[in-house]
C-alpha cells in the first residue's frame, strides 16, 4: 500500500513505455502516485494523467529551473488549472535551485514568493524544491505566511535541525532514493528523527534512483526501497512504514 508522493510521470524518460509502467506500478501496490509538476506545460501534462488514471494527482506549479520563464499571468493561469481540475491536490514543485542557477537567484526567489502566495489564497499545500539554498528557502518559508497551507519538502537533504524547523511551519518531511546512498548522511538522520506522523517517501522518478538499482531509471514502484531503508533505519516494519506514509499522504493532499 505505498504511495509516492513525488513523481513525474510526464518526463519524456517515459515517453516510450509511460502507459505500461503506471499499470506496472499499481500491480506492484503503488496504490497512489502524486504527479509533480514543474512549469505550465508539465502541469497540463500532469492533469491529463491525472485525467486519465484514477490513483494519480496532480500539482501545477514552476520549477526554479524556470523561474525565468514565469511573467504576472503565470500564476492567473496555475489559478485556472486549479479551479478547472479537482484532482489538483497542491502547487508545485516551487523553491530555490543554487546548484544550476538556471534562473537568477532573485527571480527565483521572486516566482517562489508569488507561487507561495497563489497557494495560500487557493488553500493548497506546496511542494518545495531546495538544492543549495537552505537558508533563503527558510527565510521566505518563515515569513511567506507558509504555515496555514503547510505542504513538504520534496527529497529533504537538509539537516535534523533545519527539519525541525520546517516542522514548526507545519511543513512535512520527504525522503527518497539518496536515503539508501552509501554516503547519505544527512537524509539518514532525517530519516530516523523525523515524527512519524510528519513523514512521507517519495522516488521523484525518473530521477534519483535507488539501491539496488541506482544507475537506472527510476519510477513509482521503486519507493518501496526507500520504505525498506526508513523501517530498518528506525527499526520498524515495511509495512508499518508504507501505513504511515500512506496515511500521511492523504492526510496532506487531501485524498
Amino acid at each position: 500500500m505505498l504511495f509516492d508522493t513525488h513523481a513525474h510521470l510526464d518526463d519524456s524518460k517515459f515517453d516510450e513505455d509511460r502507459d505500461a509502467v503506471i499499470e506496472k506500478c499499481r500491480e506492484e501496490g503503488v496504490v497512489l502516485i502524486l504527479n509533480a509538476a514543474s512549469n505550465l506545460a508539465a502541469s497540463l501534462k500532469a492533469i491529463e494523467l491525472a485525467g486519465k488514471y484514477d490513483f494519480i494527482y496532480a500539482s501545477v506549479g514552476v520549477h526554479p529551473h524556470d523561474a525565468s520563464e514565469m511573467d504576472e499571468k503565470s500564476c492567473l493561469a496555475l489559478a485556472g488549472l486549479v479551479e478547472k481540475n479537482q484532482k489538483v491536490r497542491a502547487i508545485g514543485e516551487i523553491g530555490l535551485d543554487y546548484y544550476y542557477d538556471y534562473s537568477p537567484r532573485e527571480v527565483q526567489k521572486k516566482r517562489f514568493m508569488e507561487q507561495i502566495d497563489l497557494a495560500k489564497q487557493l488553500k493548497l499545500p506546496v511542494i518545495i524544491h531546495d538544492r543549495d539554498a537552505h537558508e533563503d528557502t527558510m527565510n521566505i518559508l518563515k515569513s511567506s505566511g507558509v504555515k496555514e497551507v503547510g505542504g513538504v519538502l520534496h527529497s529533504f537533504s537538509g539537516s535534523v535541525e533545519m527539519m525541525r524547523e520546517c516542522l514548526k511551519l507545519n511543513m512535512y518531511i520527504s525522503l527518497s532514493g539518496p536515503v539508501t546512498f552509501k554516503n547519505a548522511k544527512k537524509a539518514v538522520e532525517a530519516a530516523k528523527e523525523v515524527p512519524l506522523d510528519m513523514l512521507l517517501i517519495e522516488t521523484d522518478s525518473p530521477y534519483l534512483t535507488p539501491v539496488p538499482h541506482r544507475g537506472e531509471r527510476n519510477y513509482p514502484s521503486y519507493v518501496r526501497y526507500v520504505a525498506e531503508k526508513i523501517a530498518a533505519l528506525r527499526d520498524m516494519t515495511f509495512e508499518e512504514i508504507a501505513e504511515k506514509t500512506l496515511e500521511n499522504g492523504k492526510r496532506l493532499f487531501n485524498i
